[in-house]
C-alpha cells in the first residue's frame, strides 16, 4: 500500500508536466519517504507466511488507514506554504476518507499540484472504501455488507477466485464512471483541469473542489450532472458488477437503493415547496429545485459539495440538513453516514415489536432483500448505533471544551463521523471552512473522520484491552 501511495504521489507533478508544479520537490520528497517505508516493509516480510486471522486483519485495517492518512499529509506539510502539521493531517485525512472538509481557503489561486493531490487522495480513498466494505469488513464481521454480499465475506480457497473476479469488476466500474464523469464535465463547459478534479471527487463522493465557491461556480446543467454522479457513487458498486455479469435489474430491486432514491426525490421536492412559500422575492422554481436537489444529494450522499449556503434557507432547511447528515448512502458504495439499510432494519425491528405486543404468540420472520436477518446482524446494528451516538457525544463535548459554540461543535462532530464534509453555522458551514478551528479541534475531528470511515466498531475493538489479552 505504501509503494502504491508513493506512485500516486508522483501523479500531480507528472500531470502538470506541461504546466507549473511549484511543489515538485515536496512531492518528490514525500514519494521517496513513503516508497522507502514500503520497500523496507516488503523486504522485512519477504517469504514470511501471511496468516489472515481476524485479529491481524483488524490491526492491519485500522492501522493502515491511520498511517496512510498521516503519510498523505506529507506533500501539504513539506510544501512551501508553511502548512502546520494539524492542518496537513486534517486535509490528508479528509481526502483519504472522502469527507471533503477543508482547512484551506483561496482555492481559486491555490497551487494546482496541491489541488490535484487533494482530488487524487479522494479518488484513492473511494476505491479503498469500496474494497474495504466488500471484502475486509464482512470478513471481520463488521458493517452491513454481510447482508448484501455474503460470497465476499469468506477468505477460503473456494471463495478467493470469486473475490478476485469481484475486485476486478469493482475497479473496472469505478474507473469507467470516473472517466465518464471527467469527460461529461469537460464537454459541459468546465476546463479540463476542473473537470478532472471534480470527476474524481464526484464518483468518490468526496466533495473537494478547485474553488472556494465549490460547485456554485458552475451552471445548472453541471449541477444536475454532478447530482447524477454523486448518486452513482452512493449506490452499491457490487450491484453494478452483477449487472455487468448479466443479472439485469438487481440494482433497482435492492431495498436500500429504492429507499435511497425515494429520499432524494421527495425531500428536495418538499424543501423546494417550502422555499417557495417563505420566499419574499420572486421565485424561480426550476433553478431553485436544481439547487435544492443538488445540495440535498450532496449532504445525503456525504459528498460535501455546495452550490450556495443552504443553512440560510430558513429554520426548516437548517434542521432538515442537520438530520440528513445522519443518513448516508448505500452499503458497498463510496458514501459515508449511517447507511440506508440501518434505518430499514430499525423499522423492521419496530414493526416486529409492535406485532409482538398485538400478537404475543405469533411466529414472526425477519426478512430483508429476500434474506433472513439473523439476531447477530441486529445486535451488530444496535451496537453500532449506540457507539456512534456515544462518539458523537464525546467529540461534541471535546469540541465544546475548546470554546466552540454548540452548533459548530455538534455539527462538526456529526460531519466528521458521517464523513459529510461541511458542517453548519457561520464557521464550518457550506460558506466557511475548518481553518479557523484550533489545532486541537482539527486533531479530534481527524480521528473522528477515520473512525467514521472504519465503521467505528473496528477502531473500538482494536482499542479495547480484551482484544490484546485474548
Amino acid at each position: 500500500m505504501f509503494v502504491l501511495l508513493s506512485i500516486f504521489m508522483t501523479l500531480p507533478v507528472l500531470l502538470l508536466a506541461g504546466g507549473h508544479a511549484p511543489n515538485a520537490d515536496a512531492f518528490a520528497e514525500s514519494a521517496a519517504i513513503v516508497f522507502t517505508l514500503g520497500l523496507v516493509g516488503m523486504i522485512a516480510t519477504y517469504r514470511k507466511p501471511r496468516d489472515l486471522k481476524p485479529r491481524f486483519m483488524f490491526v492491519l485495517t485500522v492501522s493502515s488507514w491511520f498511517i496512510i492518512a498521516l503519510l498523505s499529509a506529507l506533500p501539504f506539510y513539506l510544501s512551501d506554504h508553511g502548512i502546520s502539521a494539524a492542518d496537513a493531517f486534517f486535509e490528508g485525512t479528509s481526502g483519504i476518507t472522502t469527507t471533503g472538509a477543508t482547512v484551506f481557503s483561496g482555492l481559486d489561486a491555490m497551487d494546482r499540484d496541491l489541488l490535484l493531490w487533494r482530488s487524487i487522495l479522494q479518488w484513492i480513498g473511494g476505491v479503498g472504501i469500496i474494497g474495504m466494505f466488500v471484502a475486509v469488513l464482512p470478513f471481520l464481521r463488521v458493517g452491513g455488507m454481510r447482508l448484501f454480499a455474503t460470497e465476499s465475506s469468506e477468505w477460503t480457497d473456494k471463495a478467493l477466485p470469486r473475490m478476485k473476479t469481484l475486485s476486478r469488476g469493482l475497479l473496472l466500474v469505478y474507473v469507467a464512471f470516473s472517466v465518464i464523469a471527467v469527460v461529461t464535465y469537460w464537454l459541459s463547459g468546465m476546463t479540463l483541469f476542473d473537470a478532472f478534479n471534480h470527476g474524481l471527487t464526484s464518483i468518490a463522493t468526496g466533495g473537494f473542489s478547485t474553488s472556494d465557491m465549490s460547485m456554485g461556480k458552475f451552471n445548472d446543467v453541471i449541477l444536475m450532472e454532478a447530482t447524477l454522479f454523486m448518486i452513482i457513487g452512493s449506490l452499491p458498486f457490487f450491484l453494478f458488477v452483477r449487472e455487468l455479469h448479466g443479472q439485469h435489474g438487481v440494482l433497482f430491486r435492492d431495498q436500500q437503493v429504492r429507499l435511497f432514491l425515494m429520499i432524494l426525490f421527495l425531500v428536495p421536492l418538499l424543501l423546494t415547496l417550502y422555499r417557495w412559500l417563505v420566499s419574499p422575492v420572486p421565485f424561480d422554481p426550476v433553478h431553485n429545485y436544481a439547487a435544492t436537489l443538488f445540495n440535498v444529494t450532496s449532504v445525503v450522499t456525504t459528498t460535501g459539495y455546495a452550490s450556495e449556503d443552504y443553512s440560510a434557507w430558513g429554520p426548516l432547511a437548517f434542521v432538515l440538513f442537520f438530520f440528513l447528515m445522519f443518513v448516508g448512502g448505500c452499503s458497498g458504495s463510496t458514501a459515508g453516514g449511517m447507511k440506508i439499510f440501518r434505518f430499514q432494519l430499525s423499522l423492521i425491528i419496530l414493526r416486529e415489536q409492535l406485532m409482538r405486543l398485538l400478537h404475543p404468540r405469533a411466529v414472526l420472520t425477519r426478512n430483508y432483500n429476500g434474506r433472513s436477518v439473523s439476531d447477530e446482524i441486529i445486535s451488530s446494528m444496535i451496537a453500532y448505533t449506540f457507539i456512534f451516538l456515544l462518539c458523537l457525544l464525546l467529540i461534541t463535548v471535546a469540541l465544546a471544551a475548546m470554546q466552540l459554540d454548540f452548533i459548530t461543535a455538534l455539527s462538526g462532530a456529526l460531519t466528521s463521523l458521517t464523513n459529510v464534509g461541511p458542517g453548519l453555522g457561520d464557521i464550518i458551514g457550506p460558506a466557511g471552512n475548518f481553518g479557523p478551528l484550533p489545532d486541537g479541534a482539527k486533531w479530534v475531528l481527524s480521528v473522528g473522520m477515520l473512525m467514521g470511515r472504519l465503521e467505528i466498531l473496528s477502531v473500538v475493538i482494536v482499542l479495547s484491552p480484551a482484544f490484546w489479552r485474548s
